[in-house]
């Protein structure tokens, strides 16, 4: 296979394709994707190619000027400051880049000039090499030095490998990071005020149920496995990748995945999913759940039931042609999600409802177990008779839980001793 996100001199952008950092800081974290000291590198040895790709055309094509004549727009920095901010003499207010070049003191290292508007390209290029630290609040940072979070719900024994933790203390006035990492047979639990507005990156999760019930900012579900996730509304985007066999359950502004394999999106968004590339047997189904607290949550990140384009995915990069990569979940496969915890709200439905024949399956479902229970009423069954039959009945559900691994979903429920509405806090 040809890597596309190769570039021409060899070098990609840090690779998501190994392990994690360690919560204890080790050097075991072989993940660039995750570690700020590659974003670093990388920026500051492809520093001089950037700031070139910002060049107003003729600063490129006027062969008569050299280098140290370039000069580099304000708009060109402005751009940049996408990718670098930063403080002045380590206080505690983050600015944009343009913002801190344009201050005074800087002006001699940086080459501003107040006539052109401009910045000395050799003179901008040095002050930001000697300039760039790694991301003090970034996922490193977070991992290393972080708050550990603790989490409602938790199943003694297998958390030592996971890490959970937040960087909400030491970041002044940008928004916070909450990373969940290799969390193994868990129902997690949490809603409160540490994810309102929240950059939450999840990583290598396995066979767990995981309740977010907060506004968010953005959420990263990276190389997860037979797991559910269910978000509080999500200002931002949600990103899957590289995920087997998980369902996310979410009303977000925008959805994306790739190299996805198995997976199903229950939600209600405005606009249309992003399928990318590497996808295989996704299932898109509508939005179904609800907690009490979820409309409010929507108003808060400016999100409402309409329009909803959950049914019509966008395929952004088709592989070879295959239109196959998803399908629409069939009503018939279609049940409601119960989120099993107390809270305090108004919500007591799926917002907007659901489309008329996923209702009507539900509908026809019901219909079933109410003719089941007056036919059982009706049959005239002794109390010996009803208490061997209600055995049977119970057995019969227990299989099906064993079988179907649902067992360990409910079993990961039961509350912990001081009560069960810790669940949701």
């Amino acid at each position: 296979k040809v890597s596309l996100r190769r570039s021409l001199i060899g070098e990609e952008w840090p690779s998501p394709r190994t392990k994690s950092p360690s919560l204890t800081g080790k050097s075991t974290s072989e993940n660039k994707n995750w570690n700020d000291q590659d974003h670093r590198a990388f920026v500051q040895s492809h520093l001089s190619d950037m700031l070139e790709l910002l060049l107003e055309p003729e600063q490129l094509t006027a062969s008569s000027h050299s280098t140290r004549s370039r000069l580099v727009s304000y708009e060109a920095i402005c751009a940049l400051s996408f990718l670098i901010e930063g403080t002045v003499n380590k206080s505690r207010t983050v600015h944009p880049l343009h913002e801190l070049a344009l201050w005074q003191p800087c002006h001699g290292q940086n080459g501003y000039s107040k006539v052109s508007k401009a910045f000395s390209f050799p003179k901008l290029e040095s002050w930001l090499r000697s300039c760039l630290t790694t991301n003090p609040f970034g996922m490193t940072a977070c991992l290393k030095s972080g708050k550990k979070l603790a989490w409602a719900q938790q199943v003694e024994g297998t958390t030592r490998r996971a890490k959970i933790a937040c960087n909400t203390r030491v970041v002044p006035e940008v928004f916070p990071m909450v990373i969940m990492s290799q969390v193994y047979k868990q129902t997690l639990a949490k809603s409160s005020d540490t994810l309102v507005g929240a950059h939450v990156r999840i990583h290598r999760c396995n066979e767990s149920f995981i309740y977010l019930l907060s506004p968010l900012r953005s959420v990263t579900i990276e190389k997860c496995r037979n797991s559910t996730f269910v978000l509080g509304p999500v200002q931002a985007s949600v990103h899957v990748q590289s995920c087997d066999n998980v369902k996310v359950i979410v009303v977000c502004h925008r959805l994306s995945l790739s190299s996805t394999a198995g997976c199903t999106f229950y939600i209600l968004t405005p606009t249309q999913p992003l399928i990318l590339s590497g996808n295989q047997a996704v299932s898109f189904a509508p939005f179904h759940t609800h907690y009490p607290m979820l409309e409010d949550h929507m108003a808060q990140v400016g999100l409402a039931t309409l329009p909803n384009y959950w049914d019509t995915p966008l395929l952004v990069c088709k592989d070879s042609g295959d239109t196959s990569v998803f399908r629409l979940l069939p009503p018939s496969d279609f049940y409601t999600f119960v989120i099993p915890f107390e809270m305090e709200g108004d919500t007591t439905e799926t917002p907007g409802g659901l489309p008329p024949a996923y209702q009507k399956a539900l509908s026809q479902r019901e219909q079933k177990v109410q003719i089941w229970q007056k036919t059982v009423k009706e049959a005239g069954l002794t109390k010996d008779q009803r208490k061997q039959f209600q055995m049977l009945v119970e057995n019969k559900f227990y299989e099906w839980l064993v079988q179907t691994g649902n067992r360990q979903q409910l079993d990961s429920l039961v509350p912990p001793a001081v009560g069960s509405k810790q669940a949701a806090g």
